[in-house]
């Protein structure tokens, strides 16, 4: 198959009334990251559709992404180096604090640049043929799109440094105890437990959402103390809201809450 014509998008966008799915489009290179699909990302995550209330994101032709395009990979000089992982950097903050909550569906290669942008996903589900790796260490690079703190934080810095040093890769019955994936599937199953997981979430009060995103993750970057009086704020906050008072209402009147 021959790479895809450079003005066709690299991502693919549905949207099913508030839930939006971005697919990786370009097959051919098994989804591998060049900065026409970063910028794609940064379009959506930066001005989103209005009414969308979470995410699915995935990958065409049975990978999700295979890490850094080496094949248009450029020899920068050390400053342009710098800035261009800063805009990885920034738009994986994007995907993660962005507000919207994002499930991704892994399959096949999630790789480098891949598994950069899977660990800034909230939910995470695995299927059988995925592939877990960070091979820069055997490629004479360096992580540069947020590994070192996004994946580190997941399984740590120690298993993170033997991976990066030996290539090691894993597959998706390692992955939940690992933390790198939420849920594990049979083949196929990915996207029906995103669809039914986005609607979950999407369902939730806005306002709880956005706390759970932006707070719980800045507080494991705390001390004790300052993490335990953020977390007093965030519940006090929470508790005022007009999603809290709707949750007490549909307590009391033993329905489900409606939110939205």
């Amino acid at each position: 198959m021959s790479e895809k014509p450079a003005d066709k998008d690299v991502i693919q966008i549905r949207l099913d009334g508030d839930i939006a799915t971005l697919t990786f489009d370009r097959p051919d290179k098994r989804n591998a990251m060049n900065d026409a699909l970063v910028d794609e990302l940064d379009a959506f995550f930066s001005n989103p559709p209005e009414g969308i209330n979470a995410v699915i994101l995935t990958g065409s032709g049975g990978h999700f992404c295979s890490g850094l395009d080496l094949a248009e990979h450029e020899q920068r000089e050390p400053i342009a180096g710098v800035y261009h992982s800063r805009n990885w950097h920034r738009v994986s903050d994007l995907i993660e604090f962005g507000g919207l909550p994002v499930i991704s569906v892994l399959n096949g290669a999630v790789i480098g640049g891949g598994l950069e942008i899977a660990a800034s996903t909230h939910v995470r589900i695995a299927e059988p043929d995925v592939r877990f790796q960070l091979p820069e260490g055997r490629r004479g690079i360096f992580v540069g799109g947020g590994a070192t703190v996004r994946v580190g934080r997941l399984i740590g810095a120690d298993r993170m440094r033997e991976m990066m040093l030996t290539g090691r890769s894993y597959g998706a019955d390692q992955a939940v105890p690992l933390g790198l994936a939420h849920y594990a599937v049979e083949a196929g199953e990915g996207m029906p437990l995103a669809q039914k997981l986005a609607r979950k979430i999407a369902d939730n009060a806005p306002f709880s959402n956005y706390l759970m995103m932006q707070a719980i993750p800045r507080i494991q970057d705390m001390p004790r103390a300052e993490g335990l009086f953020t977390e007093s704020l965030a519940a006090a906050m929470s508790q005022t809201s007009d999603g809290a008072k709707e949750g007490l209402r549909a307590f009391l009147e033993k329905r489900p809450p409606k939110f939205r």
